[in-house]
């Protein structure tokens, strides 16, 4: 036995399995990567989890310690990944048959969950997008489903946009996941017979929208007009019933510029007429 362990052949065989043994009781957890400790398929424990607070460089990274050969890791990105929807088929609330491509951006914030309802036996991020997939596509029919389509072109948009994350984010946090965002790149109508027909709707609600505007423009011009008539009266009211004299002296000076104004107007009236008193005075007639 004490010749064995002279042999070099020896000892390097018991120097390879201790490197082996070595290599097998760390790993080394980088920053943009959380890990799930597996032992017999059980979970053990998890490293480097993703915290709303931390800050780079203070994370749980680094070198970690399991037991060789027991011990399985499996990883999980850190990252905010991406989940892309081409082509859906939705139904606005006119019925309008459209075609959406959409995308929405998560992040695993709970790993652990993640590794137990999607398994181990493959990419948990990519098993986590194809479970996200059709949730988004349900999160989008429902929330479309109740809005115009026009609502898509409107500051509305912000909103459906909203309610769709909220939707999508009550489904997917049974997988550990956290949605960040979620965007719908065009929504569109099918070419033919359909687009013709909503734009003809459309174009046919605008034209109503734009008649009702009109008219209660009319009708907000002859209040604001009656008002101001209104005004005016107990404005001359008011006036002739602090001065009478000058009241009636002011409206005949109105009356003589309008008559006179062109300078060529010939007027034939008596020299007592009423009409010229005011250019007698106060004390004097028209005649002088």
């Amino acid at each position: 036995m004490t010749s064995f362990w002279r042999s070099p052949w020896a000892i390097g065989v018991a120097v390879l399995v201790a490197l082996i043994i070595l290599a097998s009781s760390f790993v080394v957890v980088d920053e943009k990567r959380q890990a799930v400790i597996l032992r017999f398929g059980e979970p053990v424990r998890t490293v480097n989890v993703w915290r709303h607070d931390e800050q780079l460089g203070r994370t749980g990274a680094g070198i970690v310690a399991k037991v060789p050969f027991l011990d399985k890791v499996v990883w999980v990105d850190k990252r905010v990944l991406d989940v892309d929807l081409s082509n859906q088929p939705v139904l606005s609330t006119e019925q309008y048959p459209l075609e959406v491509d959409a995308f929405a951006r998560f992040r695993i914030v709970d790993p652990l969950k993640a590794v137990v309802t999607t398994g181990s036996g493959g990419s948990t991020e990519q098993i986590v997008a194809d479970r996200l997939r059709p949730l988004l596509g349900s999160a989008l029919r429902n929330e479309l489903g109740k809005r115009p389509f026009a609502a898509l072109l409107s500051p509305e948009r912000d909103a459906v946009m909203n309610n769709i994350q909220a939707g999508l984010q009550r489904r997917a946090k049974s997988y550990g996941v956290e949605i960040v965002d979620v965007r719908i790149r065009h929504a569109d109508l099918p070419d033919g017979s359909p687009l013709q027909s909503a734009l003809d709707r459309m174009a046919s609600a605008r034209q109503q929208q734009a008649t009702t505007i009109r008219a209660e423009g009319q009708k907000q011009a002859q209040i604001i007009r009656a008002q101001a008539d209104a005004d005016a009266s107990r404005i001359y009211a008011e006036s002739f019933g602090k001065d009478p004299e000058f009241y009636d002296f002011y409206r005949a000076m109105q009356s003589y510029r309008t008559t006179f104004a062109q300078g060529q107007t010939q007027v034939v009236l008596t020299p007592g007429d009423a009409y010229l008193r005011q250019f007698g005075g106060r004390g004097g007639s028209a005649a002088r």
